[in-house]
């Protein structure tokens, strides 16, 4: 059995998730802290490669011994106690579980769910810098209603070559949105995102076109023809990572997270 892991981190101090020499990452510095928590080596594995900046509040990843001859004896929801005091303060283990020996927390996912958080008080809070896109301007009364409108031409299964990084090396760029809406939070607008994957800066750049539309830019008319032209410059900005959140991971089996 596979020891799994929902985390939460603050990616504002972090070069990504993935492992880069000479860099402060996430994966590395899990490694790090589990293996000394541990007191052996751990590979961490996990659901997905968030870049620089990006925060996360449902990451998934498996925790093993390197050698075959360690085992993790901390007992499944205890493992948050032991880890505390060798993880940094913007990095927390939220729950624990564990899976079969074939489960795989990128392969086996079957969605993903982001939110993106935008600020749009005319005034710059200093308190949110990083958390959020401050944006320069507030939206239009209308802006959300409209985001919302030309969100809806985005979700199904689509080939989403305008709405991935210039350059990617990705040749199959289709993907299934299954859900899309933006929402008010007091003043905080938050566009959530279901897919059954995300191409590299897909929900940035979905973000950022959408709220190009929310100040008149872009029709509901106009973002079908985006999807459609399959050309990255047809689409809008690509949003900062400061506001991105990866809030939830699905699998086909349903994980009880546990954290005593």
């Amino acid at each position: 059995m596979k020891r799994v892991l929902k985390i939460k981190y603050n990616g504002a101090d972090f070069a990504g998730y993935q492992f880069q020499p000479d860099k402060r990452t996430v994966q590395g510095t899990l490694t790090s802290s589990l293996s000394k928590a541990l007191g052996f080596e751990v590979k961490v594995t996990g659901c997905s490669r968030t870049d620089a900046g990006v925060h996360a509040e449902g990451f998934v990843c498996t925790v093993e011994p390197k050698n075959e001859c360690d085992t993790i004896d901390v007992p499944v929801g205890k493992l948050h106690r032991v880890a505390r005091r060798f993880l940094p303060c913007d990095i927390g283990i939220a729950g624990e579980s564990v899976a079969g020996d074939d489960f795989h927390p990128r392969y086996s996912v079957v969605r993903k769910t982001y939110e993106y958080k935008m600020y749009d008080s005319p005034a710059y809070d200093p308190f949110l810098a990083s958390l959020a896109w401050q944006l320069k301007k507030p939206l239009p009364e209308d802006g959300i209603d409209m985001m919302n409108s030309c969100g809806k031409a985005l979700v199904g299964k689509h080939d989403f070559t305008s709405f991935m990084a210039a350059g990617s090396r990705i040749t199959d760029a289709v993907r299934e949105i299954y859900s899309l809406s933006v929402r008010r939070e007091r003043d905080m607008t938050v566009l959530s995102v279901t897919a059954d994957g995300f191409l590299y800066n897909m929900v940035r750049i979905i973000t950022g076109t959408l709220t190009d539309a929310a100040y008149g830019l872009y029709t509901a008319h106009d973002i079908a023809d985006v999807l459609k032209a399959k050309d990255r410059t047809k689409a809008g900005k690509t949003a900062p990572p400061d506001g991105l959140y990866l809030t939830e991971v699905e699998y086909p089996e349903k994980f009880d997270w546990k954290a005593d």
